[in-house]
């Protein structure tokens, strides 16, 4: 018979804090709460995030991680046109979530409005990523702009992951599905 190990205290600051500023928002929720909730010290706290900023930056690093392996994983041994639908497919499918409350990238930036903040980096960053996977695929599927194509698509993505959250998911997924072939027609 095995033993179940708890997690380690950084990760159970990791899970607390990815549910309850999804589900809550960022400055909603404290660190008083963030640690009852993991059961950790405030030393605890400290000694893995030196400030709460910092605990924001590894939620959202840690969403980017999974959301980057989802797209990976979707994209993986498909041509270009295949690849393109799938990666978009992930972000239809994240609507059709439970709890889905939108994007937590944009919901991070709307609670850390100074461009200059650190936690904008992690934003930043994830939305260059982002555009990058697909500016290089509407380069593979020869569009004559690949730059002006992945900035339309990242607003049809943005667009679907508020309007996911406030219309019938199902209704977004099939519209944004509509509106990438419709962009970009075989």
């Amino acid at each position: 018979m095995g033993t179940t190990r708890e997690p380690h205290p950084r990760e159970r600051l990791l899970r607390t804090a990815s549910r309850l500023f999804y589900a809550e928002g960022i400055h909603a929720v404290g660190v008083d709460r963030l640690v009852n909730e993991a059961a950790v010290t405030r030393a605890t706290f400290y000694r893995h995030f030196p400030g709460k900023d910092d605990l924001v930056a590894a939620y959202l690093g840690a969403t980017g991680a999974a959301i980057r392996e989802a797209v990976a994983g979707a994209r993986e041994g498909k041509p270009p046109r295949e690849a393109l639908h799938a990666t978009m497919g992930v972000v239809g499918d994240a609507t059709r979530a439970e709890d889905f409350r939108g994007c937590q990238f944009l919901n991070a930036a709307a609670e850390y409005p100074d461009p200059d903040h650190p936690v904008r980096a992690v934003i930043d960053d994830h939305r260059a990523w982002f555009l990058g996977v697909l500016r290089d695929l509407a380069a593979d599927l020869g569009h004559p702009d690949p730059d002006h194509a992945a900035r339309v698509l990242v607003l049809l993505r943005d667009g679907a992951l508020g309007g996911g959250d406030l219309d019938d998911p199902t209704v977004v997924r099939e519209t944004l599905r509509r509106a990438v072939e419709d962009f970009l027609p075989a």
